[in-house]
């Protein structure tokens, strides 16, 4: 290969790049300011999951570009070429979004004595007609913030105890599903003071306090309980039962 085809190819694939670079910040800003709000982009992997999708995406159509460059073919047969590109990162990068938002956050829900964060794909959608009509609709806007009620008859009861057992907890389970507000005084009552917390992890004291600060929380009256989310995480309570933020520690010990 001549030195001036390599110059021309790598020229052609350096547009490429920058084009698909500026596609994907594009994608970042739906990903992250709506399906993976703030801390969720930890909480539930969003960050590692677009990060993998983006950069096979973004690297690909470049590598081709250079691979098939070429003016010697003629510009209608460059043209085609280059059209063919185009439609299959165009095709792979709307499989990657499709799969980052199947498994988008859709609730934070208090279980018994822990906060689980549930996924849409995790959401048994058969019941969501059973839930107060305020959440039988999935949201596209960050994760809401609930409670999972405790069954209300033998029969509800049963029904919860032979699904969790299949694998389904109630946190998955629409028509269990309140307004987390409803359930503050327990959450409240299973939880531990955050000073226990900053205690057993001494050796992370300066950060845990500085993210403390950052989300307000009192070290005299804030209290913590563990959050089933990707990784270790405690979600960390005011006085009044009011979520302040999380801490990226685990919080079952």
């Amino acid at each position: 290969m001549k030195s001036w085809d390599v110059r021309t190819r790598a020229r052609a694939a350096g547009i490429h790049l920058l084009i698909s670079l500026g596609v994907a910040a594009i994608a970042a800003v739906l990903v992250f300011a709506l399906w993976y709000p703030g801390p969720f982009r930890w909480l539930a992997g969003g960050r590692d999951l677009f990060l993998l999708v983006m950069s096979v995406d973004v690297v690909i159509g470049p590598l081709l570009t250079f691979a098939v460059f070429n003016r010697a073919k003629g510009a209608r047969h460059l043209r085609r070429d280059l059209a063919v590109i185009g439609v299959l990162q165009t095709a792979a990068l709307a499989y990657g979004l499709h799969t980052v938002y199947i498994v988008r956050p859709v609730a934070m829900v208090f279980e018994v004595d822990r906060f689980r964060l549930i996924n849409a794909d995790a959401v048994q959608v058969a019941e969501l007609p059973e839930a107060p009509p305020a959440y039988r609709d999935l949201p596209l806007t960050g994760p809401w913030l609930l409670a999972a009620r405790r069954p209300d008859s033998v029969t509800e009861h049963n029904d919860a105890l032979f699904s969790g057992a299949a694998g389904v907890d109630v946190a998955q389970r629409p028509r269990f599903w309140q307004d987390y507000a409803a359930a503050k005084p327990r959450a409240l009552a299973r939880s531990r003071p955050i000073a226990t917390l900053v205690a057993h992890y001494g050796s992370r004291v300066p950060d845990l306090r500085d993210r403390l600060a950052e989300m307000h929380a009192d070290p005299a009256s804030a209290r913590f309980l563990p959050a089933m989310a990707r990784g270790e995480w405690v979600a960390v309570l005011a006085a009044d039962g009011e979520l302040l933020g999380y801490l990226p520690v685990d919080g079952f010990f």
